[in-house]
């Protein structure tokens, strides 16, 4: 079967997050139509979802923040941790993202440069384009930044430790909570060579970016029609394939979509992905 929902549309005071698949409690999305039109994302999957589908619409910079790993999230909240990642879909020229160190420090002197509005100083600072790719597993510091326009997939979690966030109010006037202390002993202080995944994206034909435990993600960029086997999914239970259009429209088998839209496959063996006659481009993600 092929499922699409109605998204929920978060406004929150630097810009939008379209949830296009949820089955965060309290924010699911249901199906849109059909034969189970009304039920939720977690009826379908017969349990929380285990992903959580996002297009963010970036107009101010986002808080400086960091997600515990599957363990502490466990430990402190009982529930998952949250690695994510994200596809750059639009920047505008000056559009940048905050991923990572670019400098060795201690859980000390995280504490002391917070203290001091300093932290961003010692952050890796990303110039990006549409197509840029960022895996950020648990524990990565990081933050989007105003300008960008992307897609997220995500662990279900909604756990954030909020490091950092410019002095600002919220929309309530109010200036929002921090997480100084919790975020200590979840971040890696290690730093890393490189923060963007390197891939040569080749046209009508599966481009994988992201292949860890908690998902694996590609991309497809399409002109003309190509069909996925979806028979090695099988292996794992309660399989399923999200699709989320990133450019153009076009079909998922028989399901239109376009820009800004996902869908969920479950119980198929195969599928066809075919493009509207701009083409389309695709981001799928299984795990």
């Amino acid at each position: 079967m092929i499922y699409k929902f109605t998204p929920i549309l978060k406004t929150l005071v630097w810009g939008t997050e379209n949830w296009v698949l949820s089955g965060v409690k309290g924010s699911e999305t249901v199906v849109a139509d059909g034969p189970a039109a009304g039920k939720t994302l977690n009826d379908i999957y017969g349990g929380e979802f285990p992903l959580l589908i996002k297009f963010i619409d970036a107009k101010q910079d986002l808080s400086i923040q960091v997600h515990p790993d599957d363990a502490l999230a466990a430990k402190r909240h009982n529930c998952k941790g949250k690695t994510e990642m994200w596809y750059i879909i639009g920047a505008t020229p000056e559009a940048h993202l905050l991923a990572g160190l670019k400098e060795s420090i201690t859980p000390d002197d995280y504490v002391r440069l917070v203290a001091e509005d300093k932290i961003v100083s010692v952050l890796a600072d990303h110039k990006v384009k549409p197509g840029d790719v960022f895996f950020l597993p648990a524990g990565r510091i990081h933050a989007i930044c105003g300008g960008c326009y992307l897609a997220e997939i995500q662990e279900t979690s909604d756990i954030t430790y909020r490091i950092y966030d410019y002095n600002r109010p919220g929309l309530d006037g109010k200036h929002r909570q921090l997480h100084t202390e919790q975020a200590k002993d979840a971040i890696d202080y290690k730093v890393y060579p490189n923060y963007k995944v390197d891939y040569d994206p080749k046209v009508n034909a599966e481009n994988v970016v992201v292949t860890d435990s908690h998902f694996t993600t590609s991309v497809y960029l399409l002109d003309k029609p190509i069909t996925k086997d979806l028979s090695p999914l099988k292996a794992v239970e309660k399989n399923f394939l999200v699709v989320m259009c990133l450019k153009g429209d076009g079909k998922i088998g028989d399901t239109p979509i376009k820009a800004g839209e996902a869908v969920l496959l479950m119980g198929e063996d195969s599928v066809v992905f075919t493009p509207g006659q701009s083409g389309i481009k695709l981001l799928t993600s299984h795990l």
